[in-house]
């Protein structure tokens, strides 16, 4: 079934499904319960998520400091497919918990680590001296070790983590950091453990210093480390021997956003959601505007590899019709790993507001989600999880913008999906009232659910948006001027 073909049949009834969405029962799984004086209280951001077997560990910014980072990384854990969950902070990563030196932490990654089984969780503490990058371990993914540093140089940025965690790849048990120097050379830099994250290698750059941000590493069965990330467009580099050495940049496809009138911090910025089947397939989304007239409004486009190396044209999801005025942003791509192929499960959330062109006092941001049972052929209309209609006067400040995330994140668990993101409610005396949620019911479409298909369409030849997406709008300090050449 085309989407084109039947966008006027069926627009009256996607409206109304936007807004009433999946009639799903949120549940909030932590909360801000920081008290420090740097910190917008009541107020949670950005998450990350990860599961294995029955266990899915979510973390996130805590107490969001307008100048950086939050009060501390929180964590929440279910560890019995969703049903319940158990939160808590980080201990000794800032100096508001258990005796932590950083002023503040930001941009939590996590991931597990099988062979030596083992939960990390990534991030950065932020200090007046600059920003480092460390990980934090657990056992099972409820209590957790001080952080230990993975780089220490006071320059980073954007960190991403994942692990080989295929038995018979001969790197089965290596994990790899990935951050880039923002704050002096803006080169991506990647780091590897042997040994469920207590060492680190020191940080590595690619042989063609490749620059950018945002980069969401993957391991392909045969341990090949794929690493898609955005630098002038969607690109990549791999390391074919364990992370000993990083291959050259490539490109994926090019990237064309749609900035709109809003304020709000990455909502034109398109970085990359990445996930893996059990054939060793590799998906990429980001939001883009190639596909609208007038790059008037971002869909969200996805791109798929077998290798690694060699990459689809991106086809648009095709969440409602292109002549829908919605603007989609900040997916999370959430991938079954127990199927693949022609019938991988495939699940993202997004941010949205119904209406692209609004402005800080008119734009109201949802949260959707839409499913594909087929590898990412065919897909479900676009529903609302039932978060509301969030005004951006409901979030915190940072130094790029009101923040909900630069990530969103989901992941299947038990075979059923479930996301994890930010529900932002009005402020009461003076105090945000935003924290990070869940839903009781996995993200799922029912059997008889209508499927569309975006093929056919091809992206707008020519076609540029009015802007080009904003670099910097992601970061977690201003980045300081280049080196001096003298």
């Amino acid at each position: 079934m085309n989407r084109n073909a039947l966008a006027l049949m069926i627009a009256a009834v996607l409206c109304v499904v936007l807004v009433t969405g999946a009639n799903a029962q949120l549940v909030k799984i932590s909360n801000d319960s920081f008290h420090n004086s740097s910190s917008q209280h009541k107020t949670e951001v950005e998450p990350d998520t990860y599961s294995w077997g029955s266990t899915m560990v979510a973390a996130f910014q805590v107490a969001r400091v307008a100048g950086g980072g939050g009060a501390d990384l929180g964590f929440s854990t279910s560890t019995d497919g969703g049903k319940t969950w158990t939160f808590g902070s980080l201990p000794g990563w800032t100096v508001n918990y258990k005796q932590g030196k950083a002023d503040a932490a930001s941009d939590a990654s996590v991931v597990y680590d099988a062979k030596h089984g083992v939960w990390l969780i990534q991030g950065l503490p932020i200090s007046n001296s600059g920003v480092n990058l460390s990980v934090s371990r657990s056992t099972d993914g409820l209590t957790w070790s001080k952080p230990i540093v993975i780089d220490g140089n006071e320059v980073d940025d954007k960190n991403w983590i994942t692990c080989d965690n295929t038995s018979t790849s001969k790197f089965y048990g290596n994990c790899y950091a990935e951050w880039d120097q923002a704050f002096s050379t803006g080169l991506i830099q990647m780091s590897t453990s042997k040994d469920g994250g207590l060492t680190w290698s020191p940080g590595i750059p690619t042989v063609d210093q490749a620059g950018g941000s945002g980069a969401e590493p993957l391991v392909l069965p045969n341990g090949t480390v794929v690493v898609p990330y955005l630098g002038n467009n969607m690109q990549g580099f791999t390391s074919t021997n364990g992370g000993k050495s990083w291959g050259a940049s490539f490109q994926i496809a090019n990237v064309n956003t749609f900035q709109g009138n809003s304020s709000l911090r990455s909502v034109g910025l398109p970085f990359p959601s990445t996930g893996i089947d059990k054939s060793g397939k590799l998906y990429v989304v980001w939001s883009d505007c190639s596909f609208r007239s007038g790059c008037s409004t971002n869909d969200l486009v996805m791109s798929t590899s077998t290798n690694g190396t060699k990459w689809t044209s991106p086809a648009r999801i095709p969440i409602d019709p292109l002549s829908s005025t919605v603007d989609h942003f900040i997916p999370g791509l959430a991938v079954d790993r127990s199927t693949g192929g022609g019938t991988a499960h495939l699940t993202t959330t997004y941010y949205y507001y119904p209406q692209a062109n609004c402005n800080d006092s008119t734009c109201r941001v949802h949260v959707g989600f839409t499913t594909s049972a087929d590898g990412g052929k065919t897909w479900t209309a676009g529903k609302d999880v039932g978060a509301g209609a969030m005004q951006i006067s409901w979030l915190p400040n940072s130094q790029n913008g009101p923040m909900l995330a630069d990530y969103l994140s989901s992941s299947y668990v038990n075979g059923k999906a479930f996301g994890v993101f930010m529900v932002a409610k009005a402020p009461s005396g003076g105090v945000f009232n935003e924290a990070a949620y869940t839903t009781k019911n996995p993200l799922e479409a029912s059997a008889d659910e209508p499927r569309f298909s975006s093929r056919g369409e091809k992206r707008i030849p020519g076609i540029h948006a009015d802007r080009p997406f904003p670099r910097n709008q992601g970061e977690e300090r201003e980045s300081a001027p280049p080196p001096s050449t003298k």
